[in-house]
């Protein structure tokens, strides 16, 4: 990444998350399928639903911004979402896997969570009013998510006996 200006880095940052999105849109049901808990399985599908949308906002972003994403693969979110395979691969159906599950899941959000920090603050010494405004909708989703998804760990330990 060759980055000299802020403007260079709230472009590159945001066809990052662009494509760590794209993924997720593809990670999300698989999580939802291995997942016993109704609860849980309910909140990756409603994340599918919302990240959707987070991908039509970064879309407005850039419209509204006038800029042009970069095709880029998130290799960070490619670790996430290897790691999330690896432990439905590894780890039977079941109360413990559905703890990996979120575990996995959080680790997304907190990515997610830090970079639409960051694109906000870039946003707003940029002067991209209507930009900012789109970030912090997704960053407030972003934080929604992942409370979400502690209460639905703490619930499910409650009930396990955990």
């Amino acid at each position: 990444m060759t980055a000299k200006t802020l403007k260079d880095l709230f472009i590159h940052s945001l066809s990052d998350v662009y494509s760590a999105e794209k993924q997720l849109t593809k990670a999300l049901p698989k999580l939802a399928r291995a997942s016993t808990s109704p609860q849980l399985k309910q909140a990756f599908e409603t994340h599918l639903e919302e990240t959707n949308g987070q991908i039509e906002r970064i879309d407005r972003v850039v419209q509204a911004s006038e800029l042009r994403l970069k095709r880029i693969k998130c290799v960070a979110m490619e670790g996430l979402v290897e790691e999330g395979q690896e432990q439905i691969d590894e780890i039977e159906k079941g109360p413990v896997l559905d703890a990996a599950l979120i575990g996995a899941a959080q680790k997304v959000e907190h990515y997610e969570i830090a970079t639409y920090g960051t694109l906000a603050a870039l946003a707003k010494k940029l002067g991209y009013d209507e930009a900012l405004k789109l970030l912090l909708e997704t960053l407030e989703e972003e934080k929604a998510t992942d409370k979400k998804l502690t209460d639905i760990a703490e619930q499910e330990m409650a009930e396990n006996g955990a």
